[in-house]
């Protein structure tokens, strides 16, 4: 397959990633917000904003089931009309409180979901096989970028109101309908997005029932899909579960904020590091993977994130804060990779194996929250301890990661 002829494609795939980017840590990057705010959340409630986001992962399934009956793009327009609505419900949903606020994020996670069911399959559709890895992790800087952006938009536009510390008073703390006119200016991008995409001609990729081996009349008879799925789920627990706890890491240790190169980073701009280095990785990944496995990726960057993430735990101090932060640059290809060795060689099961995948991402909904309730074990009063043991659940999500990439992804598999 000719480069050029899915050239035009790729961009348009690169703006649709940066949009999943955004809004995705654009939510986890309200945590701390939020928590601060006058709602006045807990530990374990402060979670849900990523419980309500990534449980809308849990309808991948059937939502792969439309993206088979309606297409590549026509999903990817009824994707982006889904977030347009999700952003607006916010308007009247913050008035009413956190519950209703919850809701209408979930909204939004349906559109993100289905958005990246379709995006995943697509790209990997668009030319080589052999460089599909490749592919999905130069589309996936696009997607970092975001990330970069996203705390940044949250700090400016968002948390404008700095909370005072340890104040009881509600009158004190910063307003949670702050978030109503930034939203709103995300929900015209979005639709304007949708109608742009909805009058684009791209090409409709077919279901190749050619490849390695589709004898198997459901996906769910891979083994290597369900194990790589499983990888997902682990996973999301650790992109999300870092900038989530960061924050408290922070806190815990008295550190109000760090200085880099003259710039002062809070607890909420120090998560720009940690998505930067996503960001830097997937570039690097879109280039390197050409030439080197996704399995082989995936060990090496998993097992140097266990060092960092090992060493951070241990020095504690600032120094700590930035070795969590590097864990970004680790993260960046494990993405791509993992769904990559989950989905290879499916030929016709594709896109309900996206869907299969994609459910997984619930990781990103039930592992912070529980990290959370063994961080509130602990309790306010030994912040430190509960943020420490919350984090070295990390330890046990990269392990299985690491034996999905050297085992679990060859079980079932004709290709190697």
């Amino acid at each position: 397959m000719g480069g050029n002829k899915y050239f035009f494609p790729m961009v348009v795939m690169s703006i649709l990633f940066f949009m999943v980017g955004f809004i995705t840590t654009m939510n986890n990057s309200l945590i701390n917000f939020l928590s601060s705010s006058k709602w006045m959340l807990s530990f374990t409630e402060k979670q849900l904003i990523n419980t309500s986001f990534f449980g809308a992962y849990l309808f991948s399934v059937p939502l792969s089931f439309l993206l088979h009956k309606l297409g590549y793009k026509s999903s990817a327009v009824l994707s982006l009309f889904i977030i347009t609505l999700g952003f607006v419900m916010v308007f009247p949903s913050v008035s009413i409180g956190y519950w209703a606020f919850l809701c209408s994020m979930f909204v939004v996670a349906v559109g993100i979901a289905l958005l990246q069911i379709v995006l995943n399959p697509y790209v990997l559709a668009l030319g080589d096989e052999c460089k599909a890895a490749s592919r999905l992790n130069l589309t996936g800087f696009f997607n970092s970028l975001a990330t970069v952006i996203a705390p940044l938009f949250v700090s400016f536009f968002i948390s404008t109101d700095n909370p005072i510390a340890g104040a009881s008073d509600i009158m004190e703390r910063p307003d949670p309908q702050n978030v109503r006119i930034p939203f709103l200016f995300i929900a015209g991008i979005a639709f304007m997005l949708g109608f742009i995409l909805f009058r684009l001609k791209l090409p409709e990729i077919a279901d190749n029932t050619n490849d390695d081996d589709t004898s198997k009349n459901s996906p769910y008879k891979y083994p290597y899909l369900i194990f790589g799925s499983i990888a997902i789920f682990m996973y999301m627990g650790i992109e999300v579960g870092i900038p989530s706890f960061l924050p408290d890491w922070m806190k815990s240790q008295g550190i109000n904020s760090i200085n880099i190169m003259g710039i002062d980073l809070n607890s909420t701009t120090i998560l720009s590091i940690y998505w930067g280095g996503l960001m830097v990785g997937r570039l690097i990944g879109a280039i390197v993977l050409q030439n080197i496995s996704a399995r082989v990726a995936t060990t090496f960057c998993s097992s140097l994130a266990v060092v960092l993430l090992l060493s951070a735990l241990s020095a504690g101090g600032k120094i700590s804060l930035l070795l969590l932060a590097l864990c970004g640059f680790c993260n960046s290809i494990l993405w791509g990779n993992i769904f990559n060795l989950s989905t290879e060689g499916l030929g016709r099961h594709t896109k309900l194996a996206s869907g299969i995948v994609c459910t997984f991402a619930i990781g990103g909904a039930l592992l912070p929250p529980l990290m959370g309730y063994i961080q509130q074990i602990f309790g306010a009063g030994d912040l430190f301890a509960g943020t420490r043991m919350a984090l070295s659940c990390l330890l046990v999500f990269y392990s299985y990661i690491i034996l999905f990439a050297l085992i679990l992804s060859k079980v079932g598999k004709t290709i190697h």
